[in-house]
């Protein structure tokens, strides 16, 4: 859980995830939180706690969140965002996706179903996210719901591949990721979500939007040049069998 002034939800969150009965271990990175996150993770049990001293980016505290992940042997690592924004209950389902050997990704989508709007997505975000996402579909070759939602399953071999230092520390990091699961030949597969806005749920404001939706064409432009051959391989990614 990468974790930032989460302590009104992140109790909460925690509950459902251990309800699923398939976590072993949840992992909080607090991204230096101005209110009690901290206090609130230390209390959870089966609970390992980060703190950043400095507020690294969204990008930054993943990064944190899925080292750690590793270094304490994750085999299945599911990012979820603390805010309750999206439902844990889906942990098992996604999880035995890829258990099962038939994906190494799997992302939960607020579109698919038609969820987001129904869960109060504000419809000028909506219509921004259909709209990037169609483009980047176009780029990139794929066909995903969305590429902006902040709960994924990853598994380990997935993971160690990739180089997520090279990424960018704030919320384009999400598009690197998804970016370089394609570059490397991965099949992304997606799972209805139903998602909750509300106050205190995490968001970007409308400027910081603009910046991340340029960022996150950018990616895709960068990945479709690179296919083309007009500019080198995305860096230090190497496809594996």
């Amino acid at each position: 859980m990468p974790a930032y002034n989460a302590e009104a939800t992140l109790e909460q969150t925690y509950q459902e995830v251990m309800n699923t009965g398939c976590v072993d271990l949840v992992v909080v990175v607090d991204d230096a939180s101005r209110d009690r996150t901290v206090d609130v993770a230390r209390k959870l049990p089966f609970t390992h706690v980060i703190v950043h001293d400095i507020n690294r980016g969204y990008g930054g505290n993943q990064k944190t969140c899925y080292q750690t992940a590793l270094q304490l042997g994750g085999d299945i690592i599911v990012m979820v965002h603390p805010d309750y924004q999206y439902t844990p209950r889906l942990i098992p389902a996604m999880v035995s996706m890829i258990s099962s050997g038939l994906y190494e990704c799997v992302i939960a989508s607020r579109i698919l179903g038609g969820g987001a709007l129904r869960g109060g997505m504000p419809i000028w975000r909506y219509l921004a996210n259909r709209s990037l996402t169609f483009v980047q579909n176009i780029l990139m070759g794929a066909k995903l719901s969305e590429y902006h939602t902040g709960y994924r399953a990853f598994s380990r071999k997935l993971l160690d591949s990739l180089p997520l230092d090279r990424n960018s520390d704030d919320f384009v990091f999400d598009n690197q990721m998804l970016a370089q699961i394609f570059w490397c030949g991965h099949t992304i597969a997606e799972i209805t979500c139903p998602t909750k806005y509300f106050k205190g749920a995490s968001s970007i404001n409308f400027r910081r939007s603009i910046i991340y939706g340029l960022g996150c064409l950018g990616v895709a432009v960068r990945f479709r040049l690179a296919k083309l051959g007009i500019l080198p391989p995305m860096v230090g990614i190497q496809r594996y069998s």
